[in-house]
């Protein structure tokens, strides 16, 4: 099952050794934002860990990063599930939401902070990329509501720290933060906002993913947890937020009152432009008794953010081909753990019925994601094998028959570094769909049939070879020779 709070799962990956206590008191002007680099950047994924800082200066607060998006495994743990089941868990979770249990007392505010008393410099905040942000950054789960329907939105905005009880929040045109923000400005009122730090994972992974305007997160998390989110109304604010998170941060944007907010290290790799954006004034912070202040790790990929991105759009998407769209021939997606979902590769895994029918799923895929790469490949391939993937590419695809390139694509926010100049100036985008699925009989497989493999293995033990685990892309191919 999954888990009901952050600390809960933290525990369960020290356990099982992913995750590592770093016991010296770190600076979070630099130490934070570097030692977290140094883990994604240095590791494998198979051997990375999030990373849990008992003692940060200028803080009573512990602080942790990483450890929701460090590997696969990590976040197939915060789930409950196997790493091939994620995609499962999330196409059942789609289709069965689970509607928030409102509650009366929550940990989240047995510490209550208002007005005065609601001191920003009191938490662990990193700098994340040292010497080149604007300051600290709050990177978690920012829930608004929109003012007509009362539906609450939760995604995950960056957050200049400016003072003691300011903020300025990078919600950005046409997201649905900023949305909601303006429903409540065309009412002549400030919006609501708040910042939810340390809250349960499957309520993390629902805030990264691209839904719709008017879906609801926290029920979608429910759907993952495959039980209720506990939520509690906030102390100053309308707004129910997850009751078992660590720290809430509570506040009013009103309208017209913007800041410069930038530059930060952005997903994919280069520092971003500068920008005016909403300013929040504090207006409380709840938190537990002992709190654990939890930052997502973004920036140059691969980062936690990337991957969590990954891993949830992929599940995301697989539903919606499948059952949105009735595409049954589509057996899985995966989008590689780089960019998150946002200008990545998408790689889908298929059954063609018909010549073209690859390239007619690979340009639904390019129309509905905002990925820049898709490939369609045959379902016998294992998308998640770069060399399975690259064979397939290698052995089925020719260039001139099997591309589809898309031009005069809008590039959101002026993320590609493919087509923005420096000052954030853009050119459009393009996409492109390979077909790499078998379009001609090309023979037999050169492997022997699955019988005598089998016949060879005896030998193998036999001779004292050390054992293995048969990888899927052979499982596959022995499926076919």
């Amino acid at each position: 099952m999954a888990f009901d709070d952050l600390r809960e799962y933290l525990a369960v990956l020290e356990q099982r050794g992913l995750l590592r206590r770093v016991r010296e008191t770190v600076d979070p002007e630099w130490e934070i934002g570097c030692l977290v680099k140094w883990a994604f950047q240095s590791l494998p994924e198979d051997r990375r860990f999030g990373l849990f800082f008992e003692s940060v200066a200028g803080s009573g607060i512990p602080a942790a990063t990483g450890a929701l998006g460090a590997s696969t495994e990590a976040y197939a743990t915060a789930l409950g599930v196997a790493p091939e089941d994620i995609n499962a868990r999330w196409e059942r979770a789609l289709r069965n939401p689970v509607a928030p249990a409102p509650t009366e007392s929550a940990p989240c505010q047995e510490i209550v902070q208002e007005g005065a008393a609601a001191d920003l410099g009191l938490l662990p905040i990193p700098v994340w990329t040292p010497g080149k942000d604007a300051g600290r950054y709050i990177t978690t789960i920012v829930v608004t509501s929109d003012a007509d329907t009362g539906v609450q939105n939760h995604g995950v905005y960056r957050t200049l720290v400016t003072g003691r009880d300011r903020l300025v929040c990078n919600l950005s045109p046409g997201r649905q933060g900023r949305l909601c923000c303006e429903s409540h400005h065309k009412l002549g009122r400030p919006a609501p906002i708040a910042f939810v730090i340390g809250a349960e994972p499957a309520v993390y992974f629902a805030s990264v993913t691209n839904f719709p305007i008017g879906v609801d997160e926290a029920a979608l998390a429910g759907g993952l947890k495959e039980a209720p989110v506990e939520t509690v109304r906030a102390r100053t604010v309308e707004l129910d937020v997850p009751a078992r998170s660590e720290i809430v941060i509570e506040g009013l944007v009103y309208p017209g009152e913007v800041a410069k907010e930038g530059p930060f290290g952005e997903f994919a790799g280069y520092m971003g432009p500068v920008s005016d954006r909403p300013v929040v004034r504090v207006t409380a912070i709840t938190h537990r008794r002992d709190p654990i202040y939890y930052g997502i790790a973004s920036q140059i990929p691969p980062s936690e953010s990337t991957l969590m991105q990954s891993l949830t759009n992929a599940g995301a998407l697989r539903k919606v081909l499948r059952h949105d769209l009735g595409e049954r021939g589509v057996d899985d997606v995966h989008i590689d753990l780089t960019f998150g979902g946002l200008l990545a590769h998408a790689i889908v895994a298929m059954r063609p019925r018909v010549a073209g029918d690859a390239q007619r799923i690979g340009r639904i895929v390019a129309a509905i994601a905002p990925v820049k790469r898709v490939t369609v490949v045959d379902s016998n391939v294992d998308i998640r094998d770069p060399l399975h993937l690259d064979w397939a590419m290698n052995a089925h695809f020719d260039p001139a028959r099997d591309t589809v390139l898309i031009d005069n694509v809008f590039v959101p926010m002026y993320m590609d570094p493919s087509v923005r100049v420096r000052g954030g100036n853009t050119d459009p985008g393009s996409k492109i769909v390979v077909d790499a699925t078998r379009s001609i009989d090309a023979g037999e497989l050169s492997l022997p049939a699955r019988p005598l493999m089998e016949k060879a293995l005896d030998s193998w033990r036999k001779a004292g070879l050390p054992e293995f685990e048969v990888p899927k892309r052979l499982a596959y191919r022995l499926d076919d020779a």
